[in-house]
């Protein structure tokens, strides 16, 4: 996915459920930081942009007006290739103060959404937190290109409950120390 694709994705989440403020959480939101260009292959290859709204009650019912309109099989992914995912800010686990970190961008082709984008650092936790081999191979790519910082990702884990997510923030600490210190970058036991 390119920017274009991600703005044409987040009017149409904007038009659909008459909410400016559309939040990116997943590995798209990269690119509310850079453009593609910038991106490793491994940042980019998603054909679907999971979209929460901050206001979007327990209901969901943003979160499933966007996937009953622009969702996965909708006419939007059978004409263009891709397509939203409205999820919950719930789904994702995130660091204390994600909040104030959201980020921005100034490409007006977007509006008249304006979108909010995860912060790369907080967007590596809720990666790491999923667990999925994906989300690791995600979150390698950014660590090996520099765009993100182990040491950030360290104390933005160290603010998750350690009694809640004891064994997943382990996991996740382990595989960002090995990421520092090897190319392997395969889920630890």
């Amino acid at each position: 996915m390119n920017r274009q694709q991600l703005a044409r994705l987040l009017r149409a989440a904007c038009d659909v459920t008459k909410d400016p403020e559309v939040l990116v959480m997943g590995s798209q939101a990269v690119l509310g930081t850079w453009d593609e260009d910038e991106l490793p292959p491994e940042a980019t290859a998603s054909m679907e942009v999971d979209i929460a709204f901050l206001d979007d009650g327990p209901d969901r019912k943003k979160a499933d007006m966007v996937d009953g309109a622009i969702g996965e099989l909708s006419q939007m992914h059978a004409a263009e290739g891709i397509y939203a995912e409205g999820i919950s800010v719930s789904t994702s686990i995130l660091p204390d103060g994600w909040q104030t970190r959201l980020c921005t961008w100034g490409l007006v082709s977007s509006a008249p959404a304006r979108p909010l984008f995860l912060e790369p650092h907080d967007l590596c936790v809720a990666k790491l937190m999923a667990g999925r081999e994906k989300d690791y191979e995600f979150v390698g790519a950014l660590i090996s290109a520099a765009m993100v910082q182990p040491r950030i990702i360290e104390e933005r884990l160290a603010m998750l409950s350690a009694e809640t997510h004891k064994v997943a923030i382990a996991r996740a600490l382990r595989f960002v120390q090995r990421s520092v210190s090897a190319p392997d970058r395969r889920p630890p036991a």
